[in-house]
């Protein structure tokens, strides 16, 4: 990787104006607001962006406007994926990542492929690409979990599979991961109630969405966490659990939406199918913040 990949990373929404456009001025005081307040890295287009209602020429708004809004020279990371992998390769060639530090690329979701499905289409990108890869396995989202034997073949087969994503939430799998592991892979939660515990047990850090709203004592909880400090980082952990849990209450990115919302970052509109916070749970983060 042309920079490291560690610690804290935000999964950065997409802001909308009133009108439906992707309101660039919000995204550009989101990145100012993690950056000054201490994330590590930066990941654009990945699930909480919404990238799938988002078209060709919207996606690269965002990320010229991520670039250019980037003033602390953070590491990068793009989502790019998709469930047909001719499609998530063409795009990865015709796309100037020049910018970017390493590609994050999930699972594919809704074909249900086999572990050797999953295999082959993460070959098949990694032999398209020198950039580096960090692999997304998010089972709730895509209906099928690849299994940590995939995950290691893939990171012992290809140098540029550099990493993975786990937001499976399954502890076990998690620990079959970083027992197992080559040297130079690194394991990254992408589950934020199970965040910590996986740092304690030798993942390299976390893609957050809940440190969106509340970068400084995320990221601090991580740092924290890899320095071994573990009565300082557990008590910021259960601080910040109720304030995670409604981050997912009614759906991500609506929760984090209203967080943001509350704090005059962005407006807390989604497109559909996605609907906005409701009223109740709206009041719930209004009480938690």
């Amino acid at each position: 990787m042309k920079k490291i990949i560690e610690g804290t990373g935000v999964a950065l929404v997409t802001p909308f104006t009133a009108d439906n456009r992707v309101d660039t001025e919000a995204l550009v005081r989101l990145v100012d607001y993690v950056s000054t307040e201490g994330v590590e890295f930066l990941v654009a287009l990945g699930t909480t962006s919404e990238a799938p209602t988002l078209t060709a020429e919207e996606k690269a708004l965002v990320r010229e406007t991520i670039i250019k809004a980037n003033k602390k020279q953070l590491p990068l990371v793009v989502g790019i994926g998709g469930n047909n992998t001719q499609s998530v390769i063409d795009e990865i060639k015709r796309t100037d990542l020049s910018a970017f530090d390493a590609i994050l690329s999930v699972v594919p979701y809704y074909n249900k492929p086999s572990q050797a499905g999953m295999y082959e289409h993460f070959a098949a990108i990694a032999r398209s690409t020198e950039l580096p890869i960090i692999l997304y396995n998010v089972p709730g989202r895509v209906g099928v979990t690849m299994q940590a034997e995939t995950t290691l073949r893939l990171a012992r087969d290809f140098k540029n599979i550099v990493a993975i994503k786990e937001a499976s939430g399954n502890m076990v799998l998690n620990m079959q991961l970083l027992r197992d592991k080559p040297e130079g892979f690194s394991v990254l939660s992408g589950d934020d109630m199970t965040a910590l515990l996986t740092t304690y047990l030798g993942g390299k850090g976390v893609i957050s969405v809940i440190a969106m709203a509340y970068p400084r004592e995320f990221s601090e909880m991580i740092r924290l966490a890899l320095k071994g400090e573990v009565a300082k980082a557990n008590a910021l952990h259960y601080c910040l659990m109720n304030a995670t849990t409604l981050a997912f209450k009614e759906g991500n990115p609506a929760g984090v939406k209203a967080f943001l919302a509350e704090r005059g970052i962005c407006a807390p509109y989604v497109r559909l199918p996605l609907v906005a916070a409701s009223a109740a749970l709206t009041d719930e983060i209004k009480a938690t913040l």
